[in-house]
């Protein structure tokens, strides 16, 4: 009995291993999701592993346990390309919000309309901001500069505020699934103009949309040259495959690791789906999670950046 028990477990974790594998052959949209969650589907397999091993003392069960391990270490190696080095404590260059409110958080409307002014950033980065319609004009006496929700709350999804002047500005769509959710612009802090791009990408698992945008992206960014920090929804980790070759390609780096930012009840052992990343000569000095989400289905992050 132990023995059949033994190879069913083995089965079902071999079939699990080989299916988060398949990132080394294939990105295939509808396991995208799964490849974020590298790390944490590694431990779970160390631990049936273990439980097998328990089981039954058999060779197997250590090449599985094995292949767990590898798959957690790549995992935790793989979060680690894209951090920056320590630049010191430095006084920052400026100092940047990013927030999903959700769409659907307007009880709290008031409270995250609160805290953007007590946070003391000079940009906020807000997406889904339908719900702060009514309190735009409380924001924008102390965020007089700003893009979106011009024209009501029908066109309030990404909002971009700012203390300093807009020296650019450019609202476009990324992909085909929904409009305008590239905010462009450009604001000069210490004599330098950094070109601040917010970006919300699809869901991966919505058929190959978020490739789609992360191309639409990628030309983007290609075409702006200086400083240039990139925040948003991204949908996915650092890790997901598609997440990956974008970053390197357009050699943005973050803080490693990066805070958790969803599912809000798994608190630090979420995963991180918000970022905040920057290019040369622009860097972060620090990446943290707002202490509340104020009702919406993920943190906040807010950054701070030195220039070369």
């Amino acid at each position: 009995m132990r023995n059949i028990v033994y190879w069913i477990l083995s089965a079902f974790l071999t079939l699990a291993i080989a299916l988060v594998s398949l990132r080394y052959v294939t990105n295939f949209w509808l396991l995208s999701f799964i490849y974020s969650f590298q790390i944490h589907l590694g431990v779970l397999f160390v631990v049936a592993s273990l439980v097998i091993l328990a089981v039954r003392r058999h060779a197997y069960g250590f090449v599985l346990l094995l292949a767990s391990l590898v798959l957690t270490t790549h995992g935790v190696v793989m979060l680690r390309e894209f951090g920056e080095q320590d630049r010191g404590a430095g006084a920052p260059l400026f100092r940047l919000m990013s927030f999903n409110v959700a769409i659907d958080n307007w009880k709290n409307s008031t409270a995250i309309a609160d805290m953007v002014i007590a946070s003391n950033a000079d940009v906020v980065n807000l997406m889904e901001a339908k719900p702060l319609t009514f309190h735009l004009q409380r924001l924008y006496k102390v965020y007089p500069y700003h893009i979106g929700c011009d024209h009501g709350k029908d066109s309030c999804d990404t909002l971009l505020l700012s203390k300093r002047p807009l020296v650019t500005r450019q609202v476009a769509s990324i992909g085909s699934l929904r409009k305008d959710r590239l905010v462009v612009a450009g604001v000069e802090f210490g004599g330098q103009t950094v070109n601040l791009v917010s970006a919300h990408l699809s869901k991966p698992y919505f058929d190959d949309y978020q490739a789609e945008e992360l191309g639409d992206l990628g030309k983007a960014l290609g075409a702006i040259s200086g400083p240039l920090v990139l925040s948003g929804d991204f949908n996915s980790s650092s890790i997901a495959p598609g997440i990956q070759a974008f970053l390197r390609k357009q050699r943005l780096k973050t803080v490693a690791p990066e805070p958790a930012t969803w599912p809000i009840a798994a608190g630090r052992f979420g995963i991180a789906i918000d970022h905040i990343f920057a290019r040369a000569p622009l860097h972060l000095t620090s990446l943290k999670r707002l202490d509340d989400n104020l009702g919406s289905n993920h943190s906040g992050l807010i950054a701070e950046f030195v220039l070369d």
